[in-house]
């Protein structure tokens, strides 16, 4: 059964009022979408700076741990040489002079795997914060990534009724510019 003209127009009238108000939204997702898009950038940029940051504090406290470490090192073998007593003193001089190769490599090979010892574990610890940050990275970035497929599937939802309206509607008149 036909309704009424009447009603038909209303609903046509409400159709009309709330395609108008279609572009205005359209633009307010616009301007969403750029200010997302600049944020974005800004946290991107304050993330790859406060790793930059990080990357050097590390360095600056390993080279001065490291520095540190070689000074306690003197300090305490400074202070066992001149707490040892002479015969000690005569006894290596002696030994370094008669060439004891073997007490040389033996020290050489121990102060070696010192170094090395220290150095694995500086990487390990460098590679956890490194990958630490690289998950961090994937959990932000997933995130933002979520959050834009989101915006983009509503603007495409809203161009698709927009394109249904239109086809609905007819061809579109003209707009008088704004002022005339």
């Amino acid at each position: 059964m036909p309704q009424p003209l009447e009603n038909r127009v209303e609903r046509l009238e409400h159709r009309v009022t709330v395609l108008e108000q279609l572009p205005d939204r359209v633009d307010k997702l616009a301007l969403e979408f750029s200010q997302l898009r600049d944020e974005m950038r800004a946290e991107f940029s304050a993330a790859r700076t406060e790793i930059r940051g990080g990357d050097e504090e590390t360095r600056r406290t390993l080279r001065e741990e490291i520095r540190s470490g070689d000074e306690e090192t003197r300090r305490a073998l400074r202070e066992e040489i001149r707490a040892g007593d002479e015969e000690t003193r005569r006894t290596l001089r002696e030994e370094i002079r008669s060439g004891d190769e073997e007490t040389r490599r033996t020290l050489r090979e121990e102060i070696r795997a010192g170094d090395e010892a220290v150095v694995r574990t500086l990487r390990v610890e460098i590679r956890a914060g490194d990958e630490e940050t690289r998950r961090l990275l994937r959990v932000v970035g997933d995130e933002i990534m979520s959050q834009a497929k989101t915006l983009y599937e509503d603007m495409q939802a809203k161009f698709a009724l927009m394109g249904e309206a239109d086809s609905q509607r007819g061809p579109r008149k003209p707009r008088k510019p704004k002022g005339s």
